[in-house]
């Protein structure tokens, strides 16, 4: 179960695509989430990555990590 807030345009759009396409409010929401996730679950992880980055590396670092220069 689960229970969220809208903003009354956002919850109007819901409401009136609900009753146009004859589905339940319960069965738009729970559509976009599953169609959607993917994408938040990426574009979530790629701030991530942005906010905790290393900094960049030269190609001798990269070679001395790999042991490529022995």
């Amino acid at each position: 179960m689960l229970s969220i807030q809208l903003d009354p345009e956002t919850e109007r759009r819901l409401a009136v695509l609900a009753r146009r396409t004859g589905r339940s409010e319960d069965t738009c929401v729970r559509e976009l989430i599953e169609q959607n996730i993917e994408d938040l679950e990426d574009r979530y992880l790629a701030e991530s990555r942005l906010e905790n980055r290393r900094e960049p590396l030269t190609s001798m670092q990269v070679r001395k990590d790999l042991a490529l220069d022995d």
